[in-house]
């Protein structure tokens, strides 16, 4: 696929509705034009290799698989090799519920498109039931064989009902009869009752049962309650499944009755409210519509125990409509999810050594105790942050806090995609609305599983006076903007833009857990062209032309082709030249096409990929330069990093746009070039440190295997000493060190 072959889906549709508010980029935002178009002989060379993209749902699958790795690592503290493997059911779920629902609906209205990779939808979800039974199984075998066996060793216990001893029987039956009996519906299947509906990845028992008059069996269900901890505390870190304490007391839930049977299940369903990035799904457009008015969805997986009767599964396919593929038999207990909790229990010996970010070098208090004035300091010179390794806390939400506080500024304007209920930047932008300043706040209601709690915290900030938009028709708003504008007339400085860009979310408590960038600024045109971006999203604005930014849907995609174009013709002219790319998926075509034709040309290009990645990398003729890496570890990968060598003046560029066709064609995204070589250097220095031999990471080769090259050097852990040092040094202030200060 060649830059002008994009994605049918966009031929037309790019200037029909609200879309054509945001303005293309023009060549302005690059120093020369391009100096290298591809010819016909390039694209014939691309052409050459069919097959030249991995499938996009196996290369989900292998990224799963390597965070099931890191549950088997017994270098790995032992608790958070229990919260790997409840991150890998976490995400296995939600890829049922949204990626194997896609294929399902596609297959069900006749939509055989194949996917970039030649598969079609059918052969794609058959080789998922392959993959994923596989894994599953895997799953279940290392927290039976490994972790179980090891939290033993620790004094940590798992154990089933039939292990417990008699005074444990009976605190588990008093929290029955008190907490749990009150709060339980089974519900009866007879000619009187039709088979109750099953809530998506809800646990539950089926339950068979028989009159010990009449001989007549029933089944029922009885709903596992999500409320109470999935695996009861019995003392001295001790645990019982849920399930396991009201199996053993369903007499009382059928009084009179025989019990016959138990057997837990779960059932995901397809929960997806977002049109998918392919081709395929706008030919569905309708369906969606749909499946937004439906409360629930049709069933995509059932997992049982292995244990269950076959007359009692049967029942199950049957009323749930589900083929024998989609059924996967599990050692219990199913659901391990729960294993978070076990993972946060009061066990420090056997978790990652404690970690508090610390303040960045630059708003570091120096002679006095007292918050840095952000203004201040980036008066004085940009700020590059790199998250959780630099305090979230004490560099964006102090840059919000004090926005709100201050007198001289003017107004705020944000864009929200996801974060917490009782964030304090939610706090803050709620007082500078009641302090008089004008705040705008662009909420992307449609964030994936986040809409109602977004649309809760939407409503606060419409009470309090904020101005809330939702963004263009069409277009999710993903990108990571915040500006604050200052009147600064007494300083003589006029009215002044301060910007914060980043590539994730405003949430504090994520901003601890995901590694991101973020760019504090008061760099004029990047002021200028987010003020230009605003105006688009809130108003009707089409005069807007980026200088710093490239902005999707009209100008990413386009833009990194034409610098990866620019690093060819670099090589070609005995330039320096060189690509490098940090993202959490890779999946578009024409990207991945233009990184062919860099790596044919020979142009060394690196990819630092955490999930997905649907490039082939080392295939002789095609991609002989080209280097795939994951690091996945105790925070997770989440920056978008674009960096060029552009021919000895390396740029580098920021922001929240990942290379799929969502992010791409139907998100507003933003990118921006760092200004200045300091912050180019420090991205620069980190990508070396991340491709360095020693670093240990999953490398991909050509066949769409990923494997671990054995290196021992951990780049977080090696972040983290670096940032503890600097903690350590920046404690010795000089108000700290002089005996006067205290006077």
């Amino acid at each position: 696929m060649t830059q002008e072959a994009l994605p049918s889906h966009l031929s037309g549709s790019i200037e029909e509705g609200p879309v054509d508010l945001l303005p293309v980029s023009t060549s302005e935002t690059f120093d020369v034009e391009p100096p290298y178009v591809p010819g016909d002989e390039e694209l014939a060379a691309l052409e050459a290799f069919p097959d030249r993209f991995l499938d996009r749902e196996q290369s989900w699958l292998h990224f799963n698989q390597r965070v099931l790795e890191l549950s088997e690592d017994p270098k790995l503290p032992l608790l958070e090799r229990a919260r790997f493997l409840a991150i890998f059911a976490s995400n296995l779920d939600e890829f049922f519920m949204v990626r194997v629902a896609g294929l399902k609906r596609r297959i069900a209205a006749g939509v055989a498109v194949r996917a970039a990779s030649g598969h079609l939808p059918k052969e794609v979800l058959e080789s998922i039931w392959a993959t994923t039974a596989e894994l599953m199984e895997r799953h279940a075998a290392v927290f039976q064989d490994q972790i179980i066996p090891a939290l033993k060793s620790e004094g940590i216990e798992l154990v089933r009902w039939a292990d417990l001893d008699l005074d444990e029987q009976k605190k588990c039956k008093k929290l029955f009869k008190e907490r749990v009996f009150p709060v339980l519906t089974p519900l009866a299947v007879d000619p009187a009752h039709p088979f109750p509906y099953i809530s998506g990845l809800s646990l539950n028992i089926a339950v068979l049962v028989r009159n010990p008059k009449t001989k007549k069996e029933r089944f029922a269900r009885v709903k596992v309650p999500p409320i109470f901890n999935r695996f009861v505390p019995l003392g001295n870190q001790r645990f019982v499944p849920l399930e396991d304490v009201i199996g053993e007391h369903l007499k009382k839930l059928f009084p009179g009755m025989e019990v016959l049977q138990a057997h837990t299940f779960r059932v995901t369903r397809n929960e997806d409210l977002e049109v998918e990035e392919d081709d395929a799904e706008n030919l569905l457009a309708a369906l969606e519509k749909e499946l937004l008015r439906r409360k629930f969805g049709p069933p995509v997986r059932l997992e049982v125990e292995e244990s269950i009767d076959p007359e009692v599964l049967d029942l199950l396919v049957s009323e749930l409509g589900i083929t024998e593929s989609e059924v996967f038999r599990l050692p219990g207990p199913l659901d391990l999810r729960g294993l978070h909790d076990i993972a946060d229990i009061d066990r420090e010996d056997l978790k990652y050594d404690a970690f508090v970010p610390s303040t960045h070098k630059q708003l570091a208090p120096v002679e006095s105790a007292s918050p840095v004035d952000v203004f201040k300091t980036t008066r004085r010179g940009d700020v590059l942050l790199h998250h959780p390794y630099d305090s979230f806390a004490t560099s964006v939400q102090r840059f919000i806090e004090q926005a709100a506080a201050d007198p001289h500024v003017l107004a705020i304007k944000q864009t929200l995609y996801r974060t917490s209920g009782d964030s304090p930047i939610i706090d803050a932008l709620v007082d500078a609305a009641e302090a008089g300043k004008q705040v705008l706040v662009l909420v992307e209601i449609k964030a994936r599983f986040d809409e109602s709690n977004n649309i809760r915290w939407a409503r606060k900030l419409e009470h309090a006076g904020c101005h809330v938009v939702y963004g263009q028709v069409g277009l999710k708003t993903h990108c990571k903007l915040a500006m604050v504008v200052r009147d600064e007339v007494e300083r003589g400085g006029g009215i002044r833009r301060y910007t914060h860009i980043g590539t994730g979310n405003y949430n504090p408590k994520t901003a601890r857990l995901y590694e991101d960038f973020g760019l504090l600024t008061t760099n004029e045109a990047i002021g200028l062209d987010v003020a230009h971006l605003f105006n688009n999203l809130s108003g009707f604005s089409r005069n807007a032309q980026y200088d710093e930014l490239l902005v999707a849907p009209d100008s990413v995609r386009d833009g990194l082709i034409d610098q990866i174009h620019a690093e060819i013709g670099h090589h070609q002219a005995g330039r320096p030249a060189r690509i490098r790319l940090k993202a959490n998926s890779v999946v578009d075509e024409a990207i991945i096409d233009a990184l062919y034709l860099a790596s044919q040309a020979g142009v060394p290009v690196q990819l630092l990929v955490r999930g997905i990645c649907s490039a082939r990398p080392g295939v002789p003729g095609l991609s002989e330069t080209m280097e795939v890496r994951s690091i996945l570890g105790r925070f997770l990968e989440h920056s978008r990093v674009f960096w060029f060598e552009n021919g000895g003046e390396p740029q580098a560029w920021i922001g929240s746009a990942d290379m799929m066709h969502r992010n791409l064609d139907r998100r507003v995204e933003v990118l921006v070039r760092l200004p200045g070589e300091q912050p180019v250097e420090h991205i620069g220095a980190l990508l070396d440190l991340a491709f360095s031999p020693e670093t240990g990471a999953w490398e991909l080769d050509g066949d769409g295997v990923w494997k671990h090259n054995g290196g021992t050097g951990d780049l977080q852990k090696i972040l983290i000493d670096k940032q503890r040092r600097r903690g350590r040094s920046s404690s010795r202030t000089p108000a700290a060190q002089d005996p006067a200060s205290s006077r």
